[in-house]
């Protein structure tokens, strides 16, 4: 069952955090979430999972950037979101997405417990300028039966800001031979 957004105000600071909250984002079924000014882009061509990818951060000015294909821009919500028994869902909004960004690529699912701002993962179909502060993606919460663990990832658990992937953390660390 998804909340409602008149359900989602009633949780507010209770069961669910939205920090800053303005209620003229939320919506019937969901609440938006805006985007940051700040933008991470990988350096390489070919990424390596078993590495660190090097990136540069780059700043969306007031007259906004221009998005380009084939390019994978890392952003951030400006709000921070946190649901202690609910499964936040992240979704891009309809207008969004029929100027061909994608917000999420496969990451949409957060976890329960997990505290901290929605890197996004933006791409697009053709160039498109974007603009910082604008409500780029939707939240909406489900809720969750059965016995559950709170989310206390090392990864990305209580984030500051935008976040590469971490994926290299995962592989066992190289062993090296004299």
């Amino acid at each position: 069952m998804i909340l409602s957004g008149k359900e989602i105000k009633k949780k507010l600071g209770k069961e669910i955090h939205i920090a800053p909250f303005n209620e003229a984002q939320l919506n019937p079924n969901s609440y938006n979430l805006r985007l940051h000014q700040e933008l991470l882009v990988y350096e390489n061509q070919v990424l390596d999972m078993k590495e660190p990818n090097p990136y540069r951060r780059i700043q969306i000015p007031e007259e906004g950037l221009v998005l380009q294909p084939g390019e994978l821009y890392l952003g951030r919500t400006i709000e921070t979101t946190r649901a202690d028994c609910y499964v936040p869902m992240l979704e891009g909004r309809s207008s969004v997405g029929r100027l061909g960004i994608f917000i999420h690529i496969t990451a949409g699912l957060g976890h329960v417990g997990a505290n901290g701002y929605w890197t996004l993962e933006i791409a697009c179909i053709k160039p498109v300028r974007i603009y910082a502060g604008v409500e780029i993606c939707q939240i909406y919460f489900s809720e969750l039966q059965g016995a559950y663990t709170a989310y206390n990832s090392k990864k990305y658990h209580n984030n500051n800001g935008v976040q590469p992937s971490l994926m290299y953390t995962e592989f066992a660390p190289k062993v090296e031979h004299s």
